[in-house]
């Protein structure tokens, strides 16, 4: 077993397992709830807008834009965090990599980009589209 999927197999459960395996291919499964036709985020067993318990995984495009951030500079290492609202209409929390804090607004467009967290699996952040 190599060490991406050792740090997998701590993270995942059987809500999420799909979830990560898709992760390390290098994409974004989101949530659809079958009674209501609402993506959600985070992957879970029931919507957190219908409580349907009929959830299906699906391919998300990788594009959105920032709903809102803010950009942690006193950290040792500086990092922005943002909600991004998906083009399949969910917001998710995550972290804008790649640019310059400053380009950083409301509303920039943004796109996919998988980022290895320090334990060895793949996270979703966002860049500058």
């Amino acid at each position: 077993m190599s060490a991406k999927d050792e740090a997998l197999a701590k993270i995942a459960n059987p809500e999420t397992k799909v979830f990560w395996e898709a992760a390390a291919r290098g994409r974004l499964l989101l949530p659809k709830c079958t009674a209501c036709g609402r993506f959600h985020w985070y992957p879970r067993r029931i919507c957190p807008h219908c409580a349907g318990t009929d959830i299906e995984m699906h391919a998300a495009k990788g594009t959105g834009e920032v709903y809102s951030y803010s950009i942690m500079r006193r950290a040792k290492t500086p990092y922005a965090i943002a909600y991004v609202r998906l083009t399949e209409g969910t917001t998710m929390m995550t972290n804008i990599v790649d640019c310059d804090f400053d380009d950083i607004n409301v509303g920039m467009p943004v796109k996919l980009v998988f980022r290895d967290s320090p334990e060895g699996y793949p996270l979703p952040m966002f860049t500058k589209a």
